[in-house]
Parts: structure tokens; C-alpha cells; sequence
């Protein structure tokens, strides 16, 4: 699976673009700019370099811009938590500080090139640190959210084989009832104003560090993250990433999803245990030179969000399909939104109704992109794209994205099949580099020359792609095929329903119906249920074809979601046909 570089390999990616891509122009960037800087190697004039490192080649060429006066004085980084408390960087001093990160992990710690470290931290300035001080010594990221529990912890660990770990106090007590069963385990690093016996305090020790540190020299294929992603079955697997595949590809790539500049601030609500945070708030921005902000949000709060829109200069807002759901149930005229330009929706698909209500209310399109742990970004609709209601837009520069059958043959359009990434006979930067100590799984993952992503969708003649569901989403009642999103959709158009999730149920005439779980507006909690059944019944039967209707309804205060924003049918589906 290595990746090719020599020049005729990046023609060929070149071919693999799809045609007619039209942007919104933006500010011409200085020349020595460093997305400008590789404009030859996307021109096809010179090839992929056999080294690189996100931190010396993209951070440290900003901070020496903006040291030159020649980038504007936005920060690199800034952070609030909505208390008072504020951090704002520019790339000097996020390299200063990574530096002594880096030299506290190095030296005080005893990391090398190579060693695993799982990073749980919640959004604070801390875990951006250490991610840009991982880069700098070689050292291999295994991000994790805030919300895992021992038992989490304790495979990561193992699994993993990680010799270093940093959390905060919170988290700390569920590290040391495992740690004893992880041999591997030497250096424990506590984020906290706090002690803990048997833990390093990660501030007093980093800032008592020189900020002197070589960044070490890495290959384009070196691992420099890993992703735990769960499946439909069994345990998490380990999703290897390399300084290419998620540092280099945003370079190489034509601007897609993000048409950014300097002066530019994105703001991403992403847990950082997703990759969404590394894409969306780390590298796609920084090759831009551009701010990425954060807010801590301890809890999803749409008051705080909407605030935080109108007393910041945000240019983009980027997030799962159910902070905008969330965000639409507000009365958006009471808000002003300070700088908002452009609006971001990626994790599941999101509902045609909700893209209707934002845009009636606060005038913004909201732009889908899809994407998995393993590819990044697989489609998106970019700037300047016709928005197609319930379309994920066209594949993702460098990636040839089909709808494929069970034996690798390409669909025609409108024909539904498996959404699937051509992977042979080069293996486009991006991918990620395998499932780690798990060879079996990397190679089910590919199907004749194709990647296959195990979700179910269509293509339409203009190349625009639509999610119809995860492959074992889909539903079979009588022996029509229903996707769960389009019932979804149709139910979430009434004004009774806040969210909705849709899965099969178990049904002795015709093997299985659909069945919707339905999260009610508070407007219509005193209504009575069995006549309110009969209307989203009957609403679904007028939205879309009447077979696809539910025919079971359950009323539910909330529906489980992984950290990530992502409803679990498949927990849904389980206690509904007995297996949990």
C-alpha cells in the first residue's frame, strides 16, 4: 500500500478530478504563501516529495510569514470557554510553545520517533499543542473523546501498545483502574491545576521546558495519527493515517471545501476524538494560514452557539447534522450573526427540511460533505456548487468515487449500489494507510479496484452523490428496499417531530417494516399520541412513496448518539429485534 510518487502517478491523480468544479473567487493570496507554494506539484510539474512534516513544512512557513509582516493579524488559534477565559496564538507562538512540548515529551518523557500516545482531552488549547508537538518529534497520535469509559481505555491501551498517555483529572482515576493490566504503559500526563500520585503534571512540566527543539525528519508515508472507528461488529479498529494522507493531501489538493485565506476564521463543534477535528480544526485551515476557533461547549448549548455567532468574526461554522436540527428549533431573527458566511454539515446526511429552515431564517446555504474516518472527505459541495437539497455533492479532488455493485461493476446514474473510491492501480493520498494489526479487515475493505465504504447511495448525470443508508441500515419490508434517511426526511418535514431515527422491526407478514423513533417539539408534548401516530403516518405517506411509511412510531425523549453527533440505528435496531 505504499504510496507512488513519481510524476506520471500524481498525472494520473490528476485525471481522477471531477470535471466542471467551480469556485467563488477569493482574495489572490501573497506569493509567498504556502498553499501557493505547491502550486507546481498540482500542476503536475513536479513531483510529491518523499518527506514531509506537517509542523516544519506548513507551521513553521506561516510563523515565518507572519513574522516577515506579510500575513494579517489574525491569530492561528484562538480559543474561549465561554467564562472569561481566552488563548489566542499566532503561529509563533504556537511554535514556541509545541517546541516545548515537544521537548518535554522527548526528554522528560522519554518518547522516540515511532512511540504511541492517546490524547483525551476535552476541546481546550492543550490538546492542539500536543498534536503539533507529536508532528515535531515523530511521534504517533491516538486522539480519543473525553466520554470513553475504563473499558475503552483499556483496549485503546492494549490494542495500541501506547507507552504515554495524557488526560485531565476528570479522566484519570478510569486510567489508573487499568493501568496495571498495561505493561506498555510508562509516562501518564494529568492536565490539571491538580496533583495525582503516580501522574506528571503536564503544565508546570512543559513550560519549565528550553523552546529550542529540531523538528525530526519524516517521511510522507510515516504514521502520524490512528483513529479508533467502530464497525457493525466487533471491537474498534485502529485507522493508521500518515503525515501524508491528512497533512499533504489539503496541499495537493485543488481548494474544495474550504476556499480559505489568511484572514479567515473557522469555527468547528467537533469532539476531538473525530476526525472531523483534525480535518476541519487542524490541518485543512492551517495549510491556509487561516484562524481556527474553538469554544470549550461542555454541553451543546444552541443559546451559546448562536451567541458565540454574534460576538465573533466566524467565518464558517462547521458541524453535525443535529446542531443545525437543533439550531433551526431557535427563533434565528433575534440573532445577528457578526461575520457568518458559509455554513458546514458532515457526519450523516443531512434532512432536506432542516437545509430549508436555516436558509429561510438566516439567508446561509449550508454545504454537506461526507467523508469517513479512513478517506477524509470523500464528497462535498464547495463554494460556488448548485446545492442540490438532499445531495452530498461531487467526489473530493484526488479521489474517483463510484456507485458499485457486489462484484466491483460500476452503476449508472440513479442506480443504487455501494458508494465506493477507486483504490487500484494507485492508491490516491488520502487514503489512510491501513487497520492496524488487523490485515484481514484492510483487505475486506476492498472490493475488485475499489475501496468500498459500506454505505448504500446513488449518482445523478451531473456526478452529485446521495446517501441512502449504511449498507446494513437499509430495510427490506415485503421486498421493497427502504433507505431510512428518506422516511427520515419526510418525517422530520412535520412540525411535530425535532429529530427522528429510523430502522427495521421484526414483523411476522412481511419480515420487517420501518419503524420510527420520533423526538418531539414541546409545542406538542400534551398532543395526544395515537391521533399524532396517524398523522406522521399519514404525512409520510403524502411526502413519499406509501410503502416507505412507518409503521410503527415510539415517542422517545432522545435518541443515543455517538460522540461524534452520529445517531446509533444499529442500538436502536438491536433492542428492537432482541439482540441486546
Amino acid at each position: 500500500m505504499k504510496l507512488l510518487f513519481k510524476l506520471q502517478s500524481l498525472k494520473l491523480l490528476r485525471t481522477l478530478k471531477p470535471p466542471n468544479r467551480t469556485f467563488h473567487g477569493h482574495p489572490r493570496l501573497l506569493s509567498s504563501d504556502v498553499y501557493s507554494q505547491y502550486e507546481s506539484i498540482r500542476q503536475g510539474k513536479q513531483e510529491i516529495p518523499k518527506h514531509f512534516n506537517f509542523a516544519s513544512d506548513v507551521l513553521d512557513k506561516w510563523s515565518e510569514i507572519e513574522k516577515a509582516g506579510k500575513r494579517p493579524s489574525n491569530p492561528a488559534f484562538w480559543w474561549i470557554n465561554g467564562e472569561g477565559e481566552e488563548v489566542k496564538w499566532s503561529f509563533e507562538e504556537l511554535g514556541l510553545l509545541s517546541r516545548k512540548v515537544a521537548n518535554m515529551l522527548t526528554k522528560e518523557c522519554g518518547l522516540q520517533k515511532g512511540d504511541k500516545l492517546i490524547l483525551i482531552l476535552p476541546r481546550i488549547p492543550e490538546w492542539w499543542l500536543v498534536n503539533v508537538a507529536c508532528m515535531r518529534a515523530g511521534i504517533i497520535i491516538i486522539p480519543g473523546t473525553s466520554q470513553l469509559s475504563a473499558k475503552d481505555i483499556l483496549y485503546r491501551l492494549q490494542a495500541s501498545r501506547a507507552t504515554c498517555i495524557i488526560t485531565t483529572d476528570k479522566l484519570a482515576p478510569a486510567v489508573d483502574s487499568v493501568a496495571p493490566q498495561c505493561q506498555l504503559l510508562k509516562t501518564k500526563l494529568m492536565v490539571s491545576k491538580s496533583s495525582r500520585e503516580g501522574w506528571l503534571n503536564f503544565t508546570e512540566l512543559y513550560q519549565n521546558q528550553p523552546a529550542d527543539h529540531s523538528c525530526i525528519k519524516t517521511s510522507i508515508q510515516d504514521p502520524m495519527i490512528i483513529f479508533f472507528t467502530s464497525g457493525t461488529t466487533g471491537s474498534p479498529k485502529m485507522t493508521q493515517h500518515s503525515q501524508g494522507s491528512l497533512g499533504f493531501r489539503p496541499l495537493l489538493s485543488e481548494r474544495y471545501w474550504l476556499d480559505f485565506t489568511p484572514s479567515n476564521t473557522i469555527w468547528n463543534t467537533a469532539d476531538t476524538g473525530w476526525i472531523l477535528t483534525s480535518i476541519a480544526s487542524f490541518f485543512d485551515p492551517w495549510v491556509f494560514g487561516s484562524c481556527i476557533f474553538i469554544h470549550n461547549l461542555p454541553q451543546t448549548d444552541s443559546a451559546v452557539i448562536l451567541n458565540t455567532l454574534c460576538r465573533f468574526p466566524i467565518d464558517v461554522l462547521v458541524g453535525a447534522p443535529t446542531l443545525f436540527r437543533m439550531l433551526v428549533q431557535n427563533d434565528l431573527s433575534k440573532y445577528k450573526f457578526m461575520n457568518l458566511k458559509c455554513c458546514v454539515s458532515g457526519g450523516e446526511p443531512l434532512n432536506p427540511e432542516v437545509m430549508e429552515q436555516w436558509k429561510s431564517q438566516t439567508g446561509l446555504d449550508i454545504h454537506e460533505v461526507y467523508g469517513q474516518t479512513e478517506m477524509g472527505i470523500i464528497c462535498c459541495v464547495g463554494k460556488g456548487m448548485k446545492i442540490k437539497p438532499g445531495s452530498m455533492g461531487k467526489a473530493a479532488p484526488l479521489y474517483d468515487v463510484q456507485i458499485v455493485d457486489k462484484n466491483a461493476n460500476i452503476l449508472p446514474p440513479g442506480q443504487q449500489g455501494e458508494i465506493a473510491i477507486r483504490s487500484k492501480p494507485i492508491r490516491p493520498l488520502g487514503f489512510f494507510s491501513e487497520y492496524l494489526d488487523n490485515p484481514k479487515k484492510t483487505a475486506e475493505s476492498e472490493r475488485g479496484d475499489f475501496y468500498v465504504t459500506g454505505d448504500r447511495g446513488t449518482v445523478d448525470e451531473e456526478g452529485y452523490f446521495q446517501f441512502i443508508g449504511r449498507d446494513d441500515d437499509i430495510i427490506i419490508s415485503s421486498g421493497y428496499r427502504i433507505g431510512p434517511f428518506e422516511v427520515e426526511s419526510a418525517l422530520i418535514e412535520h412540525p411535530a417531530v425535532v429529530e427522528t431515527a429510523v430502522v427495521s422491526s421484526p414483523d411476522p407478514l412481511r419480515g420487517e417494516v420501518v419503524k420510527a423513533f420520533v423526538v418531539l417539539s414541546p409545542t406538542f408534548s400534551s398532543t395526544d399520541l395515537k391521533s399524532l401516530t396517524r398523522d406522521l403516518q399519514d404525512h409520510v405517506k403524502k411526502t413519499t412513496a406509501p410503502y416507505k411509511y412507518p409503521r410503527k412510531v415510539e415517542f422517545v425523549k432522545e435518541l443515543p448518539k455517538t460522540v461524534t453527533g452520529k445517531i446509533k440505528r444499529n442500538e436502536l435496531r438491536d433492542k428492537e429485534w432482541g439482540r441486546v
